[in-house]
Parts: structure tokens; sequence; C-alpha cells
């Protein structure tokens, strides 16, 4: 079993050296930071379970450390510790993510069980993603499911690409459930805890487009009566998923591309550039070359959003998955609502298998 890694940070070196012999005798491997600023750096380079920080720290505090554990390594447990206790302080840290707020002076004792306790439920959490990943890996995601060896190689590309941030495109006929992989990729992602917007850019009036996805001031044009943020800073922190991205306007396609290149937008109206941390999936059922020889869709951006292809055969070339597919589907139905039947009729079952 690997060793369980602990960062203590605080700037106090008695506190911080007590801490250090007591976490060692446990059989944690310790690292010792005599500050914000140097644990930090610790995390940007080295992985964490478990952080243990004073909060009022000079130059960099206890919250901007816990901040940076969870930007770098979102699975690190944190305790922040003070003796400065307040209402106001406890409530943020745990906002921002801290397992508990421990108050000076502890009992050494029961700081250990807070430890302990803190590291059985992040081990309880990694088992439970472990769980998941082997249901996943032989059943599928939550909506999209088969068996067949076309759709096992968009799973496995669905996990190989969950993580790397990199922008997806996902290209495929209708109804092959280019929504259902979108929202795979979010949710296998460190981003999953964030949000995840959807918009079906086909849907989106040409004159709206801009204000839908960059957002608005009031009185930026007629009609604009109040501001709005756009789905852009709807999803900051998170996915934003662009479907039938071909339906954007090449007018709208230049703007798009300056977010995704240098992740800020500006609504209109507005002088101000806004950052944003959005990962872009976009997908169409065209054939996007064609598209971009057809002059639809701007080169440039296509370049940018097809980092990572992602073909969906459609369900005639899926095999037997067709069957598993309605096998699900009824039974879930089912479910809904309260009804006995749990099978097919042998018309229908030859049905669904032709068609598969």
């Amino acid at each position: 079993m690997a060793e369980t890694r602990v960062l203590v940070v605080d700037d106090e070196q008695s506190m911080r050296e007590l801490l250090g012999i007591m976490l060692r005798q446990v059989g944690y491997a310790v690292t010792l930071a005599d500050g914000g600023e140097t644990a930090v750096e610790a995390l940007k380079s080295d992985a964490f379970d478990l952080v243990i920080t004073d909060l009022r720290m000079r130059k960099v505090d206890g919250l901007a450390v816990l901040r940076a554990a969870k930007e770098h390594s979102p699975r690190t447990v944190v305790l922040v510790v003070t003796a400065f206790a307040s209402t106001e302080t406890a409530v943020e840290a745990m906002k921002l993510g801290a397992y508990d707020y421990v108050t000076k002076p502890f009992k050494l004792d029961e700081l250990r069980l807070t430890i302990a306790n803190a590291l059985e439920r992040k081990r309880l959490q990694e088992e439970n993603r472990e769980l998941k990943r082997q249901l996943r890996r032989e059943h599928g995601f939550d909506g999209f499911i088969g068996k067949s060896p076309r759709i096992l190689e968009v799973f496995e590309t669905i996990r190989k690409t969950a993580d790397s941030g990199s922008t997806v495109m996902i290209t495929g006929e209708s109804g092959t459930g280019k929504e259902l992989v979108a929202r795979a990729v979010h949710q296998e992602s460190a981003r999953r805890n964030q949000p995840f917007v959807s918009v079906n850019c086909g849907a989106i009036p040409e004159t709206l487009m801009e204000s839908e996805l960059f957002g608005h001031l009031k009185g930026a044009f007629t009609g604009a009566v109040a501001s709005t943020e756009g789905l852009f800073a709807a999803a900051d922190g998170g996915t934003l998923f662009l479907d039938e991205i071909t339906e954007i306007p090449q007018t709208i396609q230049v703007k798009l591309l300056r977010a995704v290149q240098e992740r800020e937008i500006r609504r209109i109206g507005d002088t101000r550039d806004i950052k944003v941390d959005v990962r872009l999936i976009a997908a169409s059922n065209r054939e996007l070359s064609k598209a971009v020889a057809d002059g639809i869709l701007r080169e440039d951006l296509y370049y940018r959003l097809n980092v990572v292809n992602l073909w969906l055969p459609p369900l005639r070339e899926r095999g037997d998955d067709v069957m598993i597919i309605a096998k699900v589907l009824l039974s879930k139905y089912a479910d809904e609502l309260k009804s006995a039947v749990r099978g097919f009729s042998p018309g229908a079952l030859a049905a669904i298998k032709q068609y598969g």
C-alpha cells in the first residue's frame, strides 16, 4: 500500500515540528512548509493525501493554501487549524472544500482521530470511484451503454480524454448520443462538481446568438432590460457543450475562437474582458471537412475544437447493443410507470434485432 503523504503548513516552527513528529509516529510521510508560499509551491509539484494548514499566516494564508490544494489536487483532504476561530472563517473554509476546522489549543488524540476519519472517508470515496470505473468499463456510462467493440473504443477514448482538459469534437448522426458522451466526459473529469451547460446552437436565433453565448449589459441593445451573464460565464469552472456547432454564424465564430484561445469573453455593451475557465465540447451531425470547405465552419475554429475527435457509430452498426439498450429502457420506464411489463414479445424482439 502506498504511503499516506501529508503536508503540514504553519509559520510557527514549534507547532509545525510538533505536528510533524506526531504524524511520523503514526507512519505518515510528512512534508513541512514554513508558510503559505512554500505550501502552494509544494502543491504544484507534489501530490498529497492530506494537508493540515494554519489559517493565519504572513503573506499567503490558509484559505489560499486550501484553494491551491483544491485546484491542483481536488481529492486532497484539507484540515484548517487556527487559534482565531470565527463562524465566518469556518463557513468560508468549509465552502472552499475543507474537511474540517480545528481550533487551537487542541488535544493530539482528538486531532489524530479527526485525521484518521478524514483519511478513511477519502479511502472510501476512492474505493467507490474505482467501483464505478469498473462498472463503467463493463457496462458503459450513465445513460450511454453498450458492449460492442466500436462502442468500447468510444468508452476508452472518453476515459483517456476526460482529465486532459482538451477541447473535444463529437461527430455522428442525429440520435447517436452526442450529448450523453459530452456529459460522460464531464462526469469523468476533475470538473464533475462544476456546471455542465448544454446548448443546441441550432435552436438559438442568429440575432440572439452572441448575447446567449457571451452575455450583455443592461441597455446594450433594444430589449436588453437587464444584464445577463451568458452561457460561457454560467459554465465557468465546468464544461460548455455546444451542439450543432456549424449553426453558429461566421461573425460569432470569430468571437468563439477568441474565447477558446484567450479564455476570456466580452459581453455586448461592455468594455471589459472577463476571464473564464471553461472546457469546451462541440458536436455536429455534419461532415465537418465539407462544412469547412463550404465556408460554413471557420477552418481555424475547426482545428481549435477538433483537438480530440470522437465519432459515434449509429446503432445499426453496434450489433447486439440495441438489445442491451432496449432492456435497460424497458426496466427504467417500467419502474417509473410502476408497470408489471418486464419483457418483449417474440415479434418485438425480432423487430428490435432486425433494426440492430
